[in-house]
């Protein structure tokens, strides 16, 4: 699996925040694991496990940046997709050192126009600017 497919995997787990709790979410990542199309190996199976958890448990942290960041908008009032997209690339941005700033918010950019509303790329891509 490609960094891109990989990539989209954890962004639409980290999109089932906000529809399931914290404490149902190794359950979801469980069964979307078993239940995705095209079956992952071991080492995506474990990748996408790892991210998703890594981000799960930075949460908290991560929407007080995009709260700090997101010029007259908080974390709860934006978009379910834009602030999917938005936390997976912080977490990319800060937190995962294997993958370059300018990478993570191509690739939010991207997944921000392929799920989110016309003007969702550009707001992501601005949010992102001012968090690098």
């Amino acid at each position: 699996m490609t960094r891109h497919e990989l990539r989209e995997h954890i962004f639409l787990l980290v999109f089932r925040l906000e529809f399931y709790s914290y404490e149902d979410m190794p359950g979801q990542v469980q069964m979307y694991i078993e239940d995705m199309e095209e079956p992952a190996d071991e080492a995506d199976s474990e990748y996408i496990q790892k991210k998703s958890a890594d981000i799960f448990l930075r949460l908290k942290e991560i929407d007080e940046i995009i709260d700090k960041n997101a010029d007259k908008w908080k974390s709860d009032r934006m978009g379910k997709v834009e602030l999917a997209v938005l936390r997976l690339a912080v977490y990319e941005i800060l937190f995962d050192e294997d993958i370059p700033g300018k990478v993570a918010i191509d690739e939010a950019v991207e997944l921000a126009k392929k799920y989110g509303q016309d003007s969702s790329g550009s707001f992501v891509n601005g949010v992102l600017a001012k968090v690098i």
